[in-house]
């Protein structure tokens, strides 16, 4: 972090180590495959109903989100006070922590995981208790359903792209009904089963959603919780004390056709995952491990060449993607599933590269 910081600054933020969010570059064009956005555009309706909103941005927005809560929720087929849309899932994440976690109330999550945990447990003031992945990357589950706290689970995980069960979700939901589970399932509709099925059975559960990926809306901001309603009531207890108006107009358009554009959503998923497996086949050909990856992006490496190197070579190819300096994970790139060309393009660069 380059900023200067005032003298002013509150002590508990001087040294709080920030979330980093992937390149977003300015200076020239890349093929860009390392913030898992979508490569396809948002829904036309949604542009259009966005538009609509846009002449009518000198009033607020609807705080309530009336609409579109009530699209999303029978989408889900759940009620609309189990529903509550947010400024991206990032926010529904961050009211999470202000509501269940507290100095006696641990966050609990993996070492390898979203990274902004650490940063709003850091930012809320609350301890963390971090359960190492298991050398597979797989979900120590025993250590889950023993520790104290509140419980966040990236499902898939990023950057490993793994999936754990409901059965596995429901053992730790049910190991101590007394503590929230949060399961984030920004990654969830690239083939796999959401937990909101289990809402009604838990009353400790909470699920998040985004529509920054699978319905093309990264720069729109939309997420939202699903839980039941009381779990919800608690969480617009804080948006109304932080943000009343906290998903803009044009947004609420956009996510309006996103929901109602079902067959391109589904088309658009089904091509992604279509080509995850295509790019998964082509980095094996090229001798590259890779996990058994649910979400729009792939994670893997090869044992000729480091993470990082690979990732700077590809930079200067045009090809961003996502490498992370953590130990465990070094030899890894996080690689988005951008179109069928942008991944053909990249398994060229990295040919050319493994060919130097």
């Amino acid at each position: 972090r380059g900023r200067k910081m005032s003298r002013y600054i509150n002590e508990k933020f001087r040294s709080l180590e920030e979330y980093t969010p992937g390149e977003q570059p300015q200076d020239k064009k890349y093929i860009k495959l390392n913030t898992n956005e979508s490569p396809y555009p948002p829904s036309k309706l949604g542009v259009e109903y966005a538009n609509e909103q846009a002449k009518l941005c000198y009033l607020y927005s609807d705080p309530e989100c009336t609409e579109l809560t009530s699209l999303v929720a029978e989408s889900l087929l759940v009620k609309a006070e189990q529903v509550l849309l947010t400024n991206g899932s990032d926010e529904i994440l961050n009211f999470a922590f202000m509501a269940y976690c507290d100095e006696k109330t641990p966050a609990v999550f993996n070492d390898i995981t979203y990274g902004f945990y650490k940063v709003f447990a850091e930012l809320n003031g609350v301890p963390s208790t971090i359960i190492p992945l298991k050398q597979d990357f797989s979900v120590d589950v025993d250590a889950f359903m023993k520790a104290q706290g509140t419980i966040f689970l990236a499902n898939p995980n990023a950057p490993t792209g793994l999936y754990i069960t409901l059965d596995i979700i429901e053992k730790i939901l049910a190991s101590n009904p007394n503590r929230i589970v949060v399961v984030d399932e920004a990654y969830i509709d690239f083939g796999s089963k959401s937990a909101v099925t289990l809402i009604d059975k838990y009353d400790n559960l909470l699920v998040t959603q985004t529509f920054s990926k699978s319905r093309s809306l990264a720069g729109a901001r939309l997420g939202f919780g699903v839980a039941n309603a009381k779990l919800i009531a608690d969480l617009k207890t804080i948006k109304y004390s932080t943000n009343p108006y906290n998903v803009n107009r044009m947004t609420l358009g956009l996510g309006k056709g996103a929901i109602l554009d079902k067959e391109y959503f589904e088309e658009n998923c089904k091509k992604i995952i279509a080509d995850r497996e295509f790019t998964t086949i082509e980095l094996e050909k090229l001798g590259f491990t890779l996990t058994d990856s649910k979400a729009n992006f792939v994670f893997a490496k090869h044992d000729k060449i480091d993470g990082k190197t690979l990732y700077l070579k590809l930079k200067d190819k045009g090809v961003l993607v996502r490498h992370f300096d953590n130990q465990r994970i070094t030899d890894y790139n996080r690689i988005t599933i951008g179109s069928h060309e942008q991944m053909q393009k990249l398994i060229v660069a990295i040919k050319e590269i493994l060919g130097e």
